[in-house]
């Protein structure tokens, strides 16, 4: 080593490796040291908290000179942090596990979107539309880990949690977590959206075949290179982690079977998807091992919920019946098969195979339906608690209160009982020492706590009794028994009062909170409550759960009544009726808010339109979700009371801004465009945006059937969604904290945001509503001058066909709202043929020409009885033939484009002669030519075979010209019918092929 080499070394060994604590990542950004600090073995600060500086120095906010606030700037040193954030945690290794239990959802929601940007993923393109097989491994993989943790989030979000106690009030510290709270939130309700299409990303992903690979921190540095440095090695080489196949698809059946078992409680019949992923997630932890560096699964958690779904979705195999006693007890408590619970339990006494925290689970839910009035239940209560008894003596236990409590009264039944059980639940033969000692000891107890002597002589009579006490024992215990004295019987009451103490007040507190969440019941809620004020008064009830939540412009009303007891009643009332509104319980939703409408009518008329605002809106759904499905029209009294609450100029009345919403969408779904029009108040029209939107959109309905002249409002209603679609000023391009990967830039000029526009137009089914919003946006989408491939709408004429300002138009959110309305009025109609046109013509601008031809095939089978009626002419015009022609051709499917040149109202023969000229055809080729009617065509495939020495394909063509339907002496009207015979076959065919 030289000296200069040897001076260099021992200067950078006498740098400090631990930094000053205030400046400890500026340290690392400089010197570089990031790796070196993560190879400690307790690093200070830890790896998740390295996250969460990095992230929180590159989105801090600048200030320019005028001392406005920009968004962060995209500069060198943001970018290195960001790097930096990305490589702690690669060193991770990517595990969702620990990321999550460090990191906060904003916090990992943009790391993991940073990862999706440096791994080429575009912005603003959906992963359900991306081929994951044709994608390198690097971007594939995550895409994975973005869905699998949106899933996972969700998935968290659905459990309670549990309140943390408020310490000290901080004004900063609470504002700090309002906006992380709201932050959440948001990011949250995005992903919620999202959620179908993660599923689907998630489910392609089990179909891959190909090991994948995560970024490494050599990886992210390689990235980070100038192109030339890095040598050849991109995303798609296969550098970085590997995940095989195996462990990918283990995580991801994992992450699959937690989010179907979440919706499984709205839709019973996704549990047996939930059902199909945990066992798969099983077989494949039993091919990988469980020792797997990069599969972490809580093995405790999925056998809970293997067995859950053993529960909820029964297996037909028999076998697995006899190993899931959870199976057997539950459906035994749902079809109400009590005393097989019985069996069950003695049965398992032996084996001790069910947990008793469950066994005391069931006996508490057969205890509270025993409460609720239902008697016949008591004697099962005592059976079950008499097995439960037996199970605690075995294993050592003390008796439990309640099975005292029950045998206070013992008659003849229930000592035959419960010798039955002792004796079901010990086999003397393999039973040890102890555990017949523990059952002498119980029987023996069982005998000095009865009073009635016949009772006594039924147990030591009985075999198990004579069994397990020696001669001895039984004799010097009966000889007690009955030299028993009345003043020894005394002595027995004071035990015997012990059990009827009344449980302690906590005790019946939590009880009675218990029954408060649970019911629905009005009158009870209201009878609940008045015993628990009558208990305490330092409770506040209303926050008992969590669940229960009212809108915030509520809130403020609710909360300032008085009276405790009153305000808990109100509050409980209205967040119960709201959420069995949400969950489409209409009838309790109606008997909760009639109560709280009652209540409230007596001290506040504020509250009390409240109330008749939220039971209008209630109605609304209940009329939609019902009658209105099968297109009933609502009743006239129901109109008049959506035209009075939008009429309505009461000051000082919290209003919902759902409400005006609804209310508007309703009147445009039952075609009130009369009102709309002409007999809204103009007051509304400049203080509720729905309502400016519904009379602009119910105003263009009526004028679309006259000239082009008179569409006024069309041209009013063009401006008004340009305004909303307009970039806002005050925006810029850039990071901005993105929370989805749809990036929301809604401008503030409109009269509503982007988003509000798009809920409110989801909440519309009319065809005609939605046909007009549908051609509005696609020619907003058109207008754009980098546009290659118009798409085509009805009623789009009626639209101007520039804009002032094209630059203010955020056209990337107009084309992502143009396919988030056609899916969405697809899935309202899905045989509409100008929607799937639509849809068709979205795919052939992408580039997804498969995709496309189905879309157009199933427009034309829509309007033609699957092709056996001639496809009407506005459908398959020359621009969506020659579409499909230009599908066809990228697919190399060339036959099937000389097939559709006969369908141009001018045959294209150039095209058509071109096509057949190709070799390498991916269709039938010579299959198809019973297709073809046009005889030049024919000859020209005649000639071709000829050509090329294809005999055997040229008689096949000579063949299709000889028959006689095809000779040009026939009449028009025969070569018509050959025309339309072949067209109706091809096109079936066709159908075949891509539906």
């Amino acid at each position: 080593m030289s000296a200069e080499a040897a001076d260099r070394e021992a200067a950078t060994s006498s740098r400090p490796c631990t930094p000053p604590q205030t400046c400890w990542f500026e340290f690392l950004l400089e010197e570089s040291l990031l790796e070196k600090h993560l190879r400690k073995p307790c690093p200070d600060p830890a790896p998740v908290q390295l996250i969460v500086q990095f992230l929180e120095q590159a989105s801090k906010p600048s200030v320019n000179e005028q001392n406005q606030v920009q968004p962060p700037p995209d500069n060198k040193r943001n970018r290195i942090l960001k790097l930096l954030a990305l490589k702690v945690a690669a060193h991770l290794k990517w595990d969702l596990d620990v990321l999550e239990k460090s990191l906060s959802v904003p916090v990992l929601n943009m790391l993991l979107n940073e990862l999706l940007c440096i791994s080429k993923v575009p912005p603003g393109t959906k992963h359900v539309d991306m081929d994951l097989a044709t994608l390198p491994p690097t971007t594939a993989m995550a895409i994975l880990l973005y869905n699998r943790w949106a899933i996972r989030t969700i998935v968290q979000s659905s459990f309670p949690v549990k309140q943390a106690k408020p310490g000290p009030p901080q004004l900063s510290v609470m504002n700090q977590m309002q906006q992380e709270k709201e932050l959440t939130e948001n990011i949250l309700k995005v992903l919620k959206e999202q959620a179908s299409d993660s599923i689907l990303v998630l489910e392609a992903a089990l179909k891959l075949n190909k090991d994948l690979y995560v970024h490494t921190m050599r990886t992210l540095d390689l990235l980070a290179m100038e192109p030339g440095v890095v040598n050849g090695e991109t995303e798609s080489s296969t550098v970085g982690l590997k995940i095989k196949t195996e462990e990918m698809q283990c995580q991801v059946c994992y992450d699959l079977g937690a989010a179907y078992f979440q919706q499984g409680s709205t839709n019973p019949a996704v549990y047996e998807n939930a059902r199909e992923k945990f066992f798969r997630t099983k077989e494949l932890i039993a091919e990988i091992g469980s020792l797997s560096l990069h599969c972490t699964i809580d093995e405790k958690r999925l056998a809970g919920y293997c067995q859950a779904c053993d529960v909820l979705v029964p297996s037909s195999d028999s076998t697995s019946q006899q190993l899931t006693p959870y199976s057997q007890v539950h459906i035994c408590l749902r079809s109400g098969s009590y005393q097989e619970v019985t069996k069950i339990f003695a049965e398992d006494n032996l084996t001790f195979s069910l947990p008793v925290q469950f066994r005391q689970s069931v006996l508490r839910e057969l205890f509270q339906k025993a409460q609720q009035g239902n008697e016949a239940l008591d004697e099962i209560c005592f059976k079950v608690c008499a097995c439960n008894t037996v199970r605690d003596i075995l294993e050592g236990r003390a008796i439990g209160v309640q099975f005292n409590q029950l045998f206070l009264r013992p008659n003849k039944e229930k000592i035959d009982f419960l010798l039955e059980v002792c004796s079901r639940s010990i086999n003397l033969e393999k039973a040890s020492d102890s555990l017949k000692g523990n059952m002498a000891a119980f029987l023996k107890n069982v005998c000095l706590g009865l009073e009635d002597l016949q009772y006594v002589f039924m147990i030591s009579s009985h075999e198990l009794f004579i069994t397990l006490l020696k001669d001895e024992e039984r004799k010097l215990l009966v000889d007690q028994m009955r030299k028993r004295s009345p003043r020894v019987n005394l002595c027995i009451k004071p035990v015997t009062s012990f059990y009827d103490i009344p449980a302690s007040a906590s005790v019946n507190i939590g009880q009675l909170e218990h029954q408060l969440i649970l019911s629905v019941d009005p009158w009870r809620i209201r009878q609940i409550l008045i015993e628990l004020h009558g208990m305490t008064s330092e409770r506040q009830f209303w926050t008992v759960s969590n669940k229960w939540e009212i809108p915030s412009v509520y809130s403020g009303v609710i909360l300032g009544i008085k009276d405790n007891l009153t305000r808990d009643l109100v509050y409980i009332l209205m967040a119960k009726g709201l959420h069995c509104s949400t969950v489409k319980d209409f009838s309790h939703a109606k008997q909760l808010f009639a109560a709280c409408l009652e209540l409230v009518t007596e001290f506040s008329p504020k509250l009390r339109q409240v109330m008749l605002n939220e039971m209008l809106l209630l109605d609304i759904h209940t009329h939609e979700a019902g009658t209105g499905q099968s297109g009933e029209r609502p009743p006239s009294d129901l109109i008049s009371r959506v035209r009075g609450y939008l009429e309505m100029r009461l000051p000082d009345i919290p209003l919902r801004q759902v409400i005006a919403e609804e209310c508007v969408a309703f009147m445009l779904n039952w075609r009130e465009n009369e009102y709309l029009t002409l007999q809204v108040p103009a007051f509304l029209l400049q203080s509720n945006p729905y309502v400016k939107l519904g009379q602009l959109l119910a105003a263009t309905c009526k004028e679309l059937p006259g000239p082009k002249e008179s569409r006024r409002t069309a041209k009013d209603l063009w401006e008004v969604v340009v305004q909303i679609c307009s970039v806002s000023s005050q925006h810029k391009r850039g990071n901005d904290g993105r929370i989805s990967l749809i990036k929301q830039r809604e401008s503030t000029l409109g009269i509503m945001y982007r988003s509000e526009l798009l809920s409110f137009i989801k909440k519309l089914r009319e065809p005609l509503v939605l046909t007009i919003i549908l051609s509005l946006f696609v020619k907003l989408h058109n207008v754009r001058e980098d546009i290659v491939n118009d798409i085509t709408a009805e009623h789009i004429s009626i639209w101007p066909s520039s804009i002032p300002n094209l630059q203010s138009v955020d056209f990337e959110a107009v084309a992502i709202t143009v396919k988030e309305l056609v899916r969405y009025a697809l899935s309202i109609n899905p045989n509409n043929h100008s929607w799937l046109i639509i849809q068709a013509d979205i795919y052939f601008a992408t580039n997804q020409y498969s995709a496309a031809l189905h879309y157009y095939l199933q427009a034309g089978a829509v309007c033609s009885d699957f092709f056996n009626k001639a496809v009407p002419p506005d459908v398959y015009t020359d621009q969506v033939i020659k579409r499909m022609i230009k599908c066809c051709s990228l697919l190399n499917c060339h036959t099937q484009v000389a097939i559709l040149c006969q369908f141009l109202r001018e045959i294209d023969y150039k095209t058509a002669f071109k096509s057949l000229q190709e070799q390498n055809s991916h269709d039938a080729m010579d299959s198809y030519y019973d297709y073809i009617w046009d005889v030049t065509i024919l000859e020209y495939l005649t000639y071709l075979h000829h050509k090329r020495g294809e005999t055997d394909k040229r008689q096949i063509a000579i063949k299709a010209i000889g028959q006689t339907e095809l000779n040009a002496s026939n009449p028009e009207e025969v070569l018509q019918l050959a025309a339309q015979r072949r067209k109706k076959k091809f096109l079936q065919a066709m159908a075949k092929l891509y539906f």
